[in-house]
């Protein structure tokens, strides 16, 4: 199992704090966000990363060196980080891959370690993390699923009323569905230059051509995505106490 974190992104809404500092690099309690997310998913047992830099990536580099110099992580670098989305960030990681299963993660995201565990833990070979316990708006990527319990849909352009929530950025998938991805990816952005898009619309495609991707409820285990600094002080405040107890 490799982990892929992607970590490309400017996050000019996190400005000027993102001025001179990538966002995954950002400090939270006693740790940055970037190293609370390689410390929650070696306790859970993965030893191998991948993570795409891009703005400031030569930050994340020393951070990962001077932090983790025994860790085996792989660092792939999204030239284009300006002018494209994580999409594009997740099939340059994923030309670094064989047939493995991969756990992918962004890196802006603040979570309970127990959610790696429900993930792995889980007889479903492809799904990802939901969060169901809040009300949903226009934003969130917003996860709709059949009456066998597999997602249908999955996008910000999901109606809220039928959704069964948000998809927090945490997927896992096997070695066959990441075959799959990995295809679609070549389609849509070798064939098609969709180098602009969110990667869960190479997630639909996927799941229209019939991979089944399973919703894994996290419960009221805490999740957040880091995007403003309201959300840094909601951390602060909120979720960070949580964690470090």
């Amino acid at each position: 199992m490799t982990a892929v974190i992607l970590a490309a992104g400017v996050a000019s809404r996190l400005r000027p704090l993102t001025d001179n500092t990538p966002k995954c690099l950002l400090q939270l309690g006693k740790q940055t966000i970037l190293g609370r997310s390689i410390d929650y998913l070696l306790v859970n047992g993965i030893e191998q990363f991948i993570i795409v830099t891009g703005y400031l990536g030569s930050q994340i580099v020393d951070f990962i060196g001077n932090t983790y110099p025994d860790v085996r992580i792989k660092f792939v670098h999204n030239a284009e980080y300006a002018t494209t989305n994580n999409i594009y960030s997740l099939w340059l990681a994923l030309q670094n891959m064989e047939d493995e299963a991969m756990l992918l993660l962004d890196s802006d995201i603040l979570f309970d370690p127990r959610i790696i565990a429900l993930l792995l833990d889980s007889s479903f070979e492809n799904c990802l993390a939901l969060k169901s316990t809040h009300r949903l708006g226009e934003e969130e990527i917003k996860v709709r699923i059949n009456g066998q319990g597999y997602i249908t849909d999955i996008s910000k352009e999901v109606d809220p009323n039928l959704a069964i929530g948000e998809s927090i950025g945490i997927e896992k998938f096997s070695s066959s569905g990441l075959r799959s991805l990995h295809n679609e990816l070549n389609r849509m952005i070798v064939d098609q230059k969709q180098v602009n898009v969110w990667y869960e619309s190479a997630f639909q495609n996927c799941i229209n051509d019939g991979l089944q991707l399973w919703p894994v409820d996290v419960g009221r285990l805490v999740c957040m995505e880091l995007d403003t600094p309201e959300d840094l002080r909601q951390a602060e405040m909120e979720v960070i106490p949580q964690l470090d107890r």
